[in-house]
């Protein structure tokens, strides 16, 4: 049993222009799914407008007023409130597809976060929106000065000193990116692995002894598992959406 094969994106419409591969995999598929229900949840749940919120109503609310709170006023602050629609959306799509991912959906299902494709141009997105604040709050140049820190000394040991803090400051930026894209990555493959180790057990063992013991242990540490998922779910996408709003918040404010 090949245990990866579950993990790997497989084209369902093969498309090509000229010598491009524009392809739609399964994780295109889970992301597009993932966005409509996004849409439509968020969507519902503003039209339903009742005083004292239930269902889903209750539920959205409180998400979203978590992430304002939590991801905004906190991180970023009042003036913060323009990123709360990027923050939100990041937090809610990135939601919806590693639950989705969750779902045995016949011959499409996928963990779109947990394809190293995907997370790489959410923090792809995450990178250039965090030096477009810095620029478009001080400045290219002024920007470009956010990354040599005050009271540095002066003469040939404070050039070289300041030459290699922009180096430093330098690989720090581009590790922020990779860090996020790497991490939700990780934690959604990591978890689906040890669900599909756990059901893979009730195949490889066999014998009757081996299906008394196993079996059921392997059912119930699967349902564990996947319970943990829901939770590491959610986690995630908190992790990255707040990561996302420190990145920017450390752009437009430097000195904090």
């Amino acid at each position: 049993m090949n245990l990866m094969e579950h993990l790997q994106p497989h084209v369902i419409i093969p498309l090509k222009i000229g010598g491009l591969d524009i392809s739609i995999t399964n994780a295109v598929i889970m992301m597009w799914i993932a966005c409509i229900l996004v849409f439509l949840t968020l969507t519902l749940a503003g039209r339903i407008g009742k005083l004292i919120p239930r269902g889903l109503q209750n539920l959205m609310e409180s998400l979203v007023s978590f992430t304002k709170q939590s991801l905004i006023h906190e991180i970023l602050g009042e003036e913060g409130m323009s990123w709360f629609p990027f923050i939100a959306t990041l937090f809610f799509f990135i939601l919806f597809c590693n639950l989705l991912g969750l779902v045995p959906i016949p011959k499409i299902g996928f963990t779109a976060t947990s394809n190293i494709n995907v997370t790489a141009s959410l923090a792809a997105v995450v990178f250039i929106c965090t030096q477009g604040a810095g620029i478009v709050k001080h400045g290219l140049v002024g920007y470009g000065k956010t990354f040599v820190p005050k009271g540095m000394p002066r003469g040939i040991m404070g050039g070289i000193l300041i030459g290699f803090m922009i180096i430093v400051e330098i690989i720090s930026q581009l590790a922020r990116p990779f860090s996020l894209a790497v991490r939700l990555f990780a934690n959604m493959t990591a978890g689906h692995m040890v669900i599909l180790v756990f059901i893979s057990m009730i195949f490889m063992f066999q014998g009757i002894i081996a299906k008394i013991f196993v079996t059921p242990m392997s059912v119930v540490m699967a349902v564990v598992m996947m319970a943990f998922e829901i939770f590491v779910s959610l986690l995630q996408a908190f992790i990255f959406a707040i990561l996302a709003s420190i990145y920017i918040s450390l752009s437009v404010h430097p000195e904090h």
